[in-house]
């Protein structure tokens, strides 16, 4: 049972990754994600997960120099984003993302999304990335399964995460059975669904029934289910309370009905089909 906030899991290269992680998509750069990132790190968490394409590396970078956590004590994860694969500036992007994060590493770099004819180019920079040290792991972000067949079938370094889509109404069973076999750590973006969680009856009554919120029902769903989750919130009380759900265990029985609760929903973007 994960039972802390200080609580890792191990990356098939031996690195360390913390369950649960902040994230800061749609938060603003500048005050606004400085206030949240520090918030976070307040209140215990110590992985940041951000993007060059959310714009705020730089406020990220900042909150990180003046929280006094010691940087070695964060797991920072940042993404290459699309358009830097289809012009073959991987590397390029990387350097910059690190100018921008104000730190000499990063312990996890992605690949935002498979963007077709240009991802399995961009692994072979990413592999280079990792061997000069300057990102502790590598990984993928929004692979299905058959984008992972392309990489695991050409790669020289195999990815050690895999960032998508995941909560109740979303949970591809087939994905996580088949980032478990190959032991690639999925990790849950968007894991409230936007926040529409509170809106649905069934996990509203395990809220009520386990005296948490929503939210802390759906983030221990996902730890139970060993997938890496990465809440986000700009609001101090909600960055707390997404903490706050290391002391109880949802039983089998109620594991198997929020389960149920799946739809095959989005929030986000297909990863078969975008256009960005």
């Amino acid at each position: 049972m994960i039972k802390s906030i200080n609580d890792c899991t191990v990356l098939n290269n031996g690195l360390e990754m913390p369950w649960l992680g902040f994230g800061v998509f749609q938060i603003d750069d500048g005050a606004e994600v400085e206030k949240a990132v520090k918030k976070a790190l307040e209140v215990g968490y110590r992985s940041i997960d951000t993007a060059a394409v959310y714009g705020n590396e730089k406020g990220v970078g900042k909150a990180i120099r003046e929280s006094g956590v010691p940087r070695d004590e964060i797991f920072l994860t940042t993404k290459v984003w699309n358009d830097d694969l289809r012009k073959k500036r991987v590397m390029a992007a990387f350097v910059e993302s690190l100018d921008r994060l104000d730190t000499d590493y990063v312990d996890l770099y992605l690949v935002h999304w498979p963007v077709e004819n240009c991802y399995l180019e961009a692994w072979s920079e990413m592999e280079k990335i990792y061997r000069s040290g300057r990102a502790k792991a590598i990984g993928l972000s929004n692979f299905m399964v058959h984008h992972l067949e392309d990489v695991l079938g050409r790669c020289e370094i195999k990815p050690a995460v895999n960032q998508v889509e995941f909560h109740p109404q979303l949970v591809q069973p087939g994905l996580l059975k088949f980032c478990r076999e190959h032991q690639i750590q999925l990790e849950a973006w968007s894991p409230l669904i936007k926040g529409q969680v509170t809106e649905i009856r069934v996990i509203r009554e395990l809220a009520e029934k386990y005296g948490k919120s929503p939210a802390q029902i759906t983030l221990r769903w996902h730890l139970q289910h060993q997938v890496v989750t990465i809440p986000k919130s700009s609001k101090p009380h909600r960055i707390a309370e997404n903490a706050q759900f290391f002391d109880f265990e949802i039983s089998q029985t109620d594991m198997a009905l929020l389960d149920s609760l799946d739809e095959g929903k989005r929030v986000g973007p297909d990863p078969n089909n975008f256009n960005f």
